[in-house]
């Protein structure tokens, strides 16, 4: 007698099918195979357990009391593969991407060109300043800022991403925007965390912050936004938030800071055809907003 740790669970889906059918014959039209070979699957699983299962006659198959009490269990064993199966499905066809605050809109905007090739595709957008870690597979991709130490990662060159200031008219309406942007005494800031402190954008703010005065403190650019859009001080922001916001003006055309952006991910990725996928397509849409995260988009001249 073989041993019943040595079950196969393609022996027991053959058994599913000779049962449903009710023939060998029946149950090879369904699984696309010669009707011998369920007849050979069925003996090995029986020769498994060492009892029958079915009963061959000419009407067909029927179950034999061991058999019927088999079956309720096989039905599970079933709905488990497939329920395994759907999950790694969907593990194959979603892909994490993980952007610097602010950065979402770019790539929702045209996520309708990445579904028309790939409409099984499922998106998943991780956004904040927190650096997600890709060798622990907390994402598959990530769009990072500054000098990236890749190791075994692979680091292709974006862009630049360009800061400006930008105050609301709730500000300006109480402090008329500075003459030249270097001299800010006088004038309310919205600094940066200090998790943030080795960012360009945040040293730019902290060497202005004497005469002038920091206000708040935010770990998240999109907070600084609100913040900024609310009137609480002037923000050193992303140009690619400040310009778009239409609660904001941008008080000057220069760009005051800046950081390089890499497209950051593990070199086995690209073998995957939706990451291969998602990665062009964030190539695609940085290079599409070159301009507007660089800074170099026309903006409106800012109020007097």
């Amino acid at each position: 007698m073989a041993s019943k740790d040595a079950l196969d669970w393609d022996d027991l889906r053959y058994f599913l099918e000779a049962v449903r059918a009710s023939t060998l014959a029946g149950a090879a039209r369904a699984l696309g195979v010669e009707h011998t070979t369920i007849g050979r699957r069925l003996s090995a699983l029986e020769r498994a357990l060492g009892a029958s299962l079915v009963l061959r006659s000419p009407d067909g198959l029927r179950l034999t009391p061991l058999g019927e009490r088999i079956l309720p269990r096989v039905e599970e064993v079933e709905r488990a593969v497939s329920a395994v199966r759907e999950v790694l499905r969907a593990e194959e066809t979603r892909v994490r991407l993980a952007v610097p605050s602010g950065f979402t809109p770019l790539f929702t905007a045209r996520l309708g060109e990445l579904r028309a090739v790939y409409p099984d595709l499922v998106l998943e957008i991780l956004s904040g300043s927190r650096a997600v870690d890709l060798e622990r597979s907390e994402a598959e991709l990530a769009v990072r800022s500054g000098p990236i130490d890749a190791g075994d990662l692979v680091a292709r060159p974006l862009c630049e991403t360009g800061w400006s200031l930008y105050a609301a008219p709730a500000y300006l309406a109480r402090r008329p925007a500075p003459a030249d942007v270097e001299q800010l005494a006088g004038h309310e800031l919205i600094g940066y965390h200090p998790s943030l402190s080795t960012l360009p954008a945040a040293r730019w703010v902290e060497e202005r912050a004497t005469p002038a005065s920091v206000v708040l403190r935010c770990r998240e650019m999109t907070e600084m936004l609100a913040a900024a859009a609310s009137g609480a001080g002037l923000a050193l922001l992303p140009c690619v938030l400040g310009d778009d916001e239409p609660g904001l003006s941008r008080l000057t055309p220069r760009v005051l800071a800046t950081r390089s952006l890499s497209l950051v991910y593990r070199r086995e990725m690209r073998l995957s055809a939706p990451v291969s996928a998602v990665i062009e397509f964030v190539l695609e849409v940085m290079r599409a907003n070159a301009a507007r995260i660089t800074g170099a988009a026309p903006v409106q001249s800012a109020p007097t």
